[in-house]
């Protein structure tokens, strides 16, 4: 069995060359730290490239390979560490509906996996993102998504035309209170919900070529665009999922 004592290991030099974007992008894959994730992608069913564990430590199940402390340390973006560390493939897919959350110039990484895991909890179909945004597969973005990296579908997006169903823009200075349930909204056809950037907001150029513009209304200037985003997609699906929870109550 093979066992990593040095920090110098070409596997762990390996997993240190995917902290960087440019690596993950050519390399298509990526990383993640922690036992919960792993196990995340396990019950997805992502299948794993290579695994590492704490020596000693006796968790990860079969197909890890056991490293020192020490030495694992030092491939961990966390600075607290992790005791197993999974490298993964890329996956991408194309935009879809019934409901899909497209981001554009959203640069945070920590936003852009925060939007993933309301995705997951919302049942979006996808989450697209376009110019500007942060790396979704980043160690930041991972972590941030709880997991819901390997159950969402994530696309790249070029060109609005692209994008599922009706286009309905969030903007401060929308023409309307988002309201997504009484109507049924995605009884109607497939829908994307675009969220720009806090400060910025959408460009005007994408506002334009949406068929609706909506605001959440609120008491202050802004909201975080990944929190802006979880309320669009709650008020979205909120029907669907209301729908959804009584069929399971009548099926008891």
């Amino acid at each position: 069995m093979t066992h990593i004592a040095s920090v110098n290991n070409p596997r762990l030099r390996s997993l240190r060359r995917l902290r960087d974007k440019r690596e993950r992008e050519r390399s298509q894959r990526f990383l993640v730290e922690g036992e919960d994730l792993v196990a995340a992608a396990r019950a997805a069913g992502a299948p794993m490239l290579a695994g590492y564990r704490l020596a000693g430590s006796g968790i990860g199940g079969e197909g890890f390979i056991d490293v020192e402390a020490a030495p694992l340390r030092s491939a961990c973006v966390l600075s607290s560490g992790a005791r197993v560390i999974g490298v993964y493939e890329q996956r991408w897919s194309s935009p879809s509906g019934p409901l899909c959350v497209y981001l554009h110039g959203v640069s945070d990484p920590g936003n852009v996996g925060a939007v993933l895991r309301s995705a997951e909890a919302f049942a979006a179909s996808c989450v697209a993102l376009g110019s500007g945004c942060a790396d979704p597969y980043s160690p930041k973005a991972v972590r941030a998504s709880m997991g819901a990296i390997f159950s969402v579908p994530v696309a790249r997006v070029r060109d609005l035309d692209e994008l599922p169903g009706e286009r309905i823009a969030l903007s401060p200075d929308g023409s309307e209170v988002l309201a997504g349930a009484a109507g049924g909204e995605l009884n109607r056809g497939d829908v994307t919900i675009l969220v720009g950037a806090e400060r910025t907001g959408l460009p005007q150029a994408l506002l334009a070529r949406c068929e609706r513009s909506a605001r959440i209304p609120i008491a202050s200037h802004s909201l975080n665009a990944a929190m802006a985003a979880t309320i669009a997609l709650y008020e979205l699906s909120r029907a669907s999922l209301q729908g959804h929870r009584s069929s399971r109550v009548r099926a008891r």
